[in-house]
């Protein structure tokens, strides 16, 4: 099991926020200064502090890690952090208008539970997002999986399937559940990130496999920057509203 306290450091220095996830969550999300947004799995705060710099709404983040937490707090003000699970949300009933995750759901021992604890924390009418990878995301991956394949069985076995999210999403209550996919081409001209293992599952491969995929990185990059897309699927869902009829 990894320890994320002590990946913080790593995450912190290397981990960017999807600029095509980000203007998903606040347009979708449909958020304004008045809006209470709660990211769970927060990390080190990346996706909560820049949708606050965009919208100054009402922000929480939520990490079991209190390492991850510590990197959160240094870098801002302005959202108010807090240690815990996603199973068991330490919030009211109707506390927010938005809650989402990005990258998190694979590590979420208990997938039902902490839907069940989104709705419950959600207003009527609030939005929730899941932003994960599909099955076709990990085997398209581009640097990761073209230069270390061997995450792609990892990360299937760790990855919830779609369409049992979905139907997890249903049975939780949620309505409106849409899913969608954004990418990001980019550049890439330093694998450092890829060196310190900023991303989880390149510390569950065998040291030569990932000692080959950083040689193979260095020589390409020796002759130019190495073509990426950053790929996320996004997966929304809808608390109803109440009627006054149904009151």
């Amino acid at each position: 099991m990894l320890d994320y306290d002590l990946l913080a450091a790593d995450y912190a220095r290397h981990r960017r926020v999807h600029p095509k996830v980000l203007k998903d969550l606040v347009a979708a999300g449909q958020l304004a200064t008045s809006s209470r947004v709660l990211e769970v799995g927060c990390g080190t705060g990346k996706y909560i502090h820049a949708i606050y710099q965009a919208t100054a709404c009402r922000s929480w983040g939520s990490d079991p890690s209190e390492g991850m937490l510590s990197k959160a707090r240094d870098a801002g003000a302005g959202v108010s952090f807090s240690q815990g699970k996603g199973e068991h949300l330490d919030f009211a009933d109707s506390s927010f208008d938005l809650v989402f995750s990005v990258d998190v759901i694979h590590h979420v021992a208990d997938a039902r539970a902490y839907f069940e604890e989104a709705y419950r924390v959600l207003s009527d009418g609030g939005r929730f997002c899941t932003v994960t990878d599909s099955e076709w995301i990990i085997r398209h991956r581009r640097p990761l999986t073209a230069y270390f394949p061997e995450t792609i069985e990892v990360e299937l076995q760790r990855y919830p399937r779609i369409p049992d999210l979905e139907a997890m999403l249903e049975e939780s209550g949620f309505t409106h559940i849409q899913a969608r996919t954004v990418e990001f081409p980019y550049a890439l001209t330093d694998i450092q990130a890829f060196r310190d293992r900023a991303f989880s599952s390149l510390h569950l491969i065998p040291e030569e496999a990932f000692q080959q995929g950083i040689a193979r990185m260095e020589h390409d990059l020796a002759n130019g920057p190495i073509p990426c897309v950053s790929y996320y699927l996004l997966l929304w869902g809808e608390k109803p509203a109440q009627s006054s009829a149904g009151a």
